[in-house]
Order: structure tokens, then sequence, then C-alpha cells
């Protein structure tokens, strides 16, 4: 079980950040042989840039919604997430390849979908609470006087 951070916490950073989120959705849940390498090609992703500390990924978050499943990663800035993305030799190349062929086989059955954030100011607030989402990919402390209040954490200069 993870260590609960006991009484308030909140995040602290300077410089770029990117907040890129990333899910997929079953649309055709009786072909598993459609969506299950999509699905399986995340990981792969992930392990990849983990195992690369210049990637630029800070951190990652998994979350199950009623849509399908969605991964929130924390990026050092925007020109480190597109040059994964389109670095010829990533495993992110053979995947968009690979989903984009069988979209065109079987169109709608599964979908994917991103946004993405460049982050001028942010805040956060964590209470008795392990270490996650924007404190675990930057630096986790604790409120103090002037970050009390969320308007407070966000007004503080980065």
């Amino acid at each position: 079980m993870a260590r609960i951070n006991a009484g308030r916490f909140t995040h602290s950073h300077s410089g770029d950040l990117v907040v890129f989120l990333i899910g997929m959705r079953i649309n055709s849940p009786w072909r598993p042989d459609l969506w299950l390498p999509v699905f399986f090609a995340m990981p792969r992703m992930l392990t990849e840039l983990f195992r690369e500390p210049d990637s630029g990924l800070r951190g990652f978050r998994f979350a199950l919604g009623a849509g399908g499943p969605v991964i929130v990663q924390y990026w050092d800035s925007l020109d480190k997430l597109y040059a994964y993305a389109s670095a010829p030799d990533s495993e992110h190349r053979p995947a968009w390849t690979a989903f984009n062929r069988q979209a065109r086989k079987a169109p709608r059955a599964v979908g994917i979908w991103h946004e993405t954030f460049q982050v001028s100011r942010a805040e956060s607030m964590y209470v008795s609470m392990p270490t996650q989402g924007l404190a675990q990919a930057t630096e986790l402390v604790p409120v103090g006087p002037g970050s009390h209040h969320a308007k407070d954490r966000l007004s503080k200069p980065r």
C-alpha cells in the first residue's frame, strides 16, 4: 500500500509543464482482435519512455472511465512530447501505423483520442493522500504560509 502523507500538501514546480491526456474507446467489445493491440501498445510506450530519463515524460496516471481507459501524462515540454511522437524508432510509430491500418479495415471498432495542455499556472491540494498526480511528476511540498488557498497557490509565480 502506498505511504499516506499526513497533512495538507501541494506541488512545487517551475518551468514548462505539459499535460497530455490520451485514451481509447472500445466500440466493438466483441472484437478483441481489433482493440487489444491498441490497449497493449500504451504500456510498451510508457516502458520505453521511462527507460530513457531524457524523454521528457515526468509521470503518468491511469484511470478507467465509462468511455474506456485514460492516461494522464505529465511532460517537460511540448518539444519533447512532439519529438517522441514523431521519432521513427519509437514504439509510437509502429503502434500508430498499426492502428491506422486496422481503422481502415474496421472503422469505428475502436476509437482513440488525445488532448494536450500547455500549463502556464497550476495548483493542487492533497490531504491525507499518497503522492500522486502533479506532485508525483514534480515535487510534493507542505502547504504553508501563502499557500493555504487555491487562489494563493495559483497567484504564486513559477
